[in-house]
C-alpha cells in the first residue's frame, strides 16, 4: 500500500494538483505508481503539458508536397469546424503535427480524450459552428461562459482534458508545427475552427 506522499519524500512543496490524491487514498501499489493514473482517478481531468510549438517559413514547400497526398488538403467551410481524432498507438511516444492554409488564418487547438482506444484510425469530424453546442461541445468541453452557465453537455465527457485551447494562428504566414508526447493511452482532438469567419471558407493543408 502507498500513499501519493510517499513519492514526495524530501519535497514538502508538492505541487497543488498533486496533493488531492493524499486524502487517505490507498492504492495497491508496491512504491513504483504510476502518478499520471494516481492524479487522474483524483481529478478526473489531469492537468496536462502545453504541446511543443515552432512555425516554418516553408509554407510553399509544405503545400506542394501534401497536394500530392491523399486527404491532406481539405476546404473548411465558413463557419464550420472540422476536429481531426488521432488515437495513441502503442508503438510511438508523441503525436506531430504541421499544418498551413490559403490566404488566411484559422483557429486551432487540441484536447485530450482520456476514454480507452478502441479504434487506431483517425478519423476527421466535421460540425457547424450553430450544431457546436450539441455536437462539438460533448466532446471538447466547455469553450465559453455561456456553455458553463447553461451547465449543458459540456459536462458529459469528465474524460476531456484540454492541452492547447483555440487561437487563431497565422497559418497563411508561416507553417505552424507542433509535437505533445502521450500522456497515456487515449485520443488527440486536434480542432481546425472556422467557425468565426462568416464569408471566407479556408483552404487547410495538414498532416
Amino acid at each position: 500500500m502507498c500513499h501519493m506522499h510517499v513519492h514526495f519524500q524530501g519535497n514538502e512543496e508538492a505541487p497543488a494538483e498533486l496533493a488531492l490524491g493524499e486524502g487517505g487514498e490507498e492504492n495497491n501499489c508496491a512504491g513504483t505508481c504510476q502518478l499520471s493514473a494516481e492524479i487522474k482517478e483524483a481529478t478526473q481531468m489531469p492537468t496536462l503539458p502545453p504541446p511543443t510549438t515552432w512555425t516554418s517559413a516553408a509554407v510553399k514547400e509544405l503545400k506542394a508536397k501534401l497536394r500530392t497526398e491523399k486527404d491532406s488538403v481539405v476546404t473548411v467551410y465558413r463557419g464550420d469546424i472540422m476536429t481531426v481524432h488521432v488515437p495513441t498507438v502503442p508503438e510511438a511516444k508523441k503525436v506531430c503535427w504541421e499544418f498551413a492554409t490559403d490566404g488566411f488564418d484559422i483557429g486551432f487547438g487540441i484536447y485530450f480524450d482520456w476514454t480507452p482506444v478502441t479504434s487506431r484510425s483517425i478519423t476527421v469530424h466535421i460540425s457547424e459552428s450553430s450544431d457546436d453546442e450539441d455536437e462539438e461541445e460533448e466532446l471538447e468541453g466547455p469553450l465559453s461562459n455561456d456553455d458553463v452557465e447553461k451547465g449543458s453537455k459540456s459536462q458529459t465527457n469528465s474524460n476531456l482534458a484540454e492541452i492547447l485551447p483555440v487561437y487563431r494562428q497565422d497559418s497563411h504566414l508561416s507553417v505552424q508545427g507542433g509535437s505533445h508526447d502521450f500522456p497515456g493511452e487515449g485520443t488527440y482532438l486536434l480542432k481546425f475552427d472556422n467557425s468565426y469567419s462568416l464569408w471566407r471558407n479556408k483552404t487547410l493543408y495538414y498532416r
